[in-house]
C-alpha cells in the first residue's frame, strides 16, 4: 500500500478495482448513500466510523488507515473535539499507541484541551484500558506542571495505580514518586491514595512509611468522618469505601507496624480497636458488609498476634480456623511457618495435613501468569522461603532445597532483593549438604539473578 495517497482515493480506487458502485458499497457499509457521495465528494467529513465501516468492507485490518486518515483529516485544519474524541476511543479500542500519540501532540498545542483530555483518560482509565490511559496521564500532567492543580496531583494518582506491578523495585519508586502529590488531591480522594500507598509500603516492608500513612490517614479519616456530610460523598461517588473504613484502616496499620516492630501486645491494642466498630453511626448494607470485613480480619490477626508472641497453645484453634476459611489458609500457613521457624515449633502434623493444598498452590504459582499482582508474587516468594527453612532446619535437605531454589527464582523475577539476600545466605549456610544438581540449578538461579542486578540496579527493601 501507498501510504501517500489519501484514504479517499484508497475507497474510490477499491470501487473501480472491485467494480462496486456507490450505492453498493453504501448498502455494505451501512452508509447512508447520500452521505458517502458527500464524503467521496468531499462536502462532507469522513468521521472514524464512516472509515471502520469501509475498512471492514475493503477487508483491511481495523485501523488500518488510522495513520493516514490523521493526515488527511486531522492535522489540516483546527482540532475538532467532535472528531478527535472518538477517534481517540477508537485508538485505545486498537491499541494504536502512535496513533493516539499523533492526536495528543496535535490537541496539547492548545492547553484548553488538557481538561478534555483528561475526562477521557479517567474513562479509559475505568474502561480497563491502562496503556491508553497512561498516555493521555502523562501528556496531560505535562501541560499541568506549572500549575500545582489538583488535577496534576489526580493524574500522579492514576500514573501511580498503573504503573504498579510485580517488579519490588518499580513500586518503590512509583510510591515515592506520588507520594509528594497526595496532599494535594481532594480530601476524599486523599483517602483512597493513602489506602494505596500503604498497602504498596506494607508490601514492601517499608514500615517506618506506613507509620507515616497511618497516622495521615487516622486523622484525616477522623476528620472527615464528623465533618463531611453524606450528600456530598453520594455527590461524588468518592471515597471507594464508606469513610469509616479509612478509620479502622489506620489501626490495621499501626498493627501491622508493631507487628513487624515484634511488638505484639501493642499490635494486639490496635487489633482490639479495628475489631469494635460499635462507635459507627450508619448501619446500610455497605456498612455492614465492611464491618464484617474487619471483623473477621481482627478474628485472622487476634490469633496471629498470641501465635507470633510464642503462643503455641493457640495453633490447634488457629488451624481449626483457616480450615473454615479456604481465602485464608496459605496466608495461616505463612503465619505459623513464621511462628514455627522463631521457635522452633514442630508443625509437621499441620503441613502434612495440608499437604495437598500446598502442592496445588505452588504449582498454580510457578505458573507463568502476567495478571498475578505484585502482592500475590511477593507473598509467594516469601512462603517458599519458610518453607524452605523450616525443611532445612528439620534436616530434610532435599526439600529444604527445592524450595529454596523456587524461593529465589521467584524473588529474582519480581526483584525483591531482600528475599533474594535471604536466599543466598540460607543457601551458603547449608552448602555444604547441598547435591550436584543443586548446586547447577542454584548457580544458574544466581547468574540470572546477576544479570537482572545489571540492568536494574537499586534499592534493597529492609523490613
Amino acid at each position: 500500500m501507498n501510504h501517500t495517497t489519501s484514504v479517499l482515493q484508497h475507497i474510490a480506487d477499491f470501487m473501480k478495482q472491485e467494480n462496486v458502485n456507490l450505492r453498493e458499497l453504501a448498502n455494505k457499509s451501512d452508509i447512508n448513500a447520500g452521505t458517502l457521495s458527500s464524503i467521496l465528494n468531499k462536502n462532507k467529513i469522513l468521521t472514524v466510523h464512516h472509515l471502520d465501516r469501509l475498512t471492514k468492507v475493503m477487508k483491511y485490518p481495523e485501523g488500518h488507515f488510522y495513520e493516514q486518515y490523521i493526515k488527511d483529516h486531522l492535522s489540516q485544519d483546527i482540532p475538532n473535539w467532535r472528531r478527535f474524541k472518538p477517534f481517540l476511543y477508537r485508538c485505545a479500542d486498537l491499541d494504536k499507541l502512535d496513533c493516539m500519540k499523533q492526536i495528543i501532540s496535535l490537541l496539547m498545542e492548545n492547553l484548553m484541551y488538557s481538561p478534555l483530555l483528561f475526562e477521557v483518560a479517567e474513562d479509559l482509565y475505568q474502561q480497563d484500558k491502562p496503556k491508553a490511559a497512561k498516555l493521555l496521564f502523562e501528556n496531560v500532567a505535562i501541560s499541568e506542571k506549572q500549575q500545582h492543580s489538583e488535577r496534576l496531583a489526580f493524574c500522579q494518582y492514576r500514573l501511580f495505580l498503573i504503573r504498579l506491578g510485580t517488579n519490588q523495585e518499580k513500586n518503590y519508586q512509583a510510591a515515592i514518586q506520588f507520594e509528594p502529590y497526595v496532599e494535594r488531591l481532594d480530601e476524599l480522594d486523599q483517602l483512597d491514595a493513602l489506602k494505596d500507598l500503604g498497602n504498596i509500603y506494607r508490601s514492601l516492608n517499608q514500615w517506618d512509611k506506613v507509620e507515616m500513612i497511618a497516622n495521615r490517614l487516622g486523622h484525616l479519616a477522623n476528620t472527615l468522618y464528623s465533618t463531611v456530610r453524606p450528600d456530598k460523598i453520594q455527590k461524588f461517588s468518592k471515597p471507594s469505601r464508606p469513610l469509616f473504613t479509612y478509620i479502622a484502616l489506620s489501626s490495621l496499620f499501626y498493627a501491622d507496624v508493631c507487628d513487624a516492630r515484634r511488638d505484639y501486645n501493642q499490635a494486639l491494642q490496635y487489633t482490639y480497636y479495628y475489631a469494635d466498630l460499635s462507635w459507627v453511626k450508619e448501619d446500610d448494607t455497605d456498612t455492614q458488609h465492611w464491618k464484617n470485613i474487619f471483623q473477621e480480619w481482627a478474628q485472622a490477626n487476634t490469633y496471629v498476634n498470641k501465635l507470633m508472641s510464642g503462643d503455641a497453645s493457640i495453633l490447634p484453634e488457629y488451624v481449626a480456623y483457616i480450615e473454615t476459611k479456604q481465602e485464608e489458609l496459605m496466608t495461616g500457613l505463612f503465619n505459623i511457618l513464621e511462628a514455627a521457624n522463631r521457635y522452633r515449633i514442630n508443625v509437621d502434623d499441620i503441613l502434612k495435613k495440608f499437604e495437598s493444598e500446598i502442592t496445588i498452590y505452588i504449582n498454580q504459582e510457578m505458573t507463568i501468569n502476567i495478571y498475578k499482582t505484585q502482592f500475590i508474587e511477593n507473598f509467594f516468594s516469601q512462603l517458599l522461603y519458610k518453607l524452605a527453612y523450616y525443611y532445612l532446619n528439620k534436616n530434610d535437605y532435599n526439600t529444604g532445597f527445592e524450595y529454596l531454589l523456587k524461593s529465589l527464582e521467584t524473588s529474582s523475577s519480581i526483584n525483591n532483593k531482600r528475599y533474594i539476600i535471604k536466599c543466598m545466605g540460607l543457601f551458603e549456610q547449608y552448602r555444604d549438604l547441598a547435591s550436584s544438581e543443586t548446586l547447577i540449578s542454584y548457580k544458574t538461579l544466581i547468574k540470572g539473578v546477576h544479570e537482572n542486578e545489571e540492568k536494574n540496579p537499586g534499592t534493597c527493601f529492609d523490613s
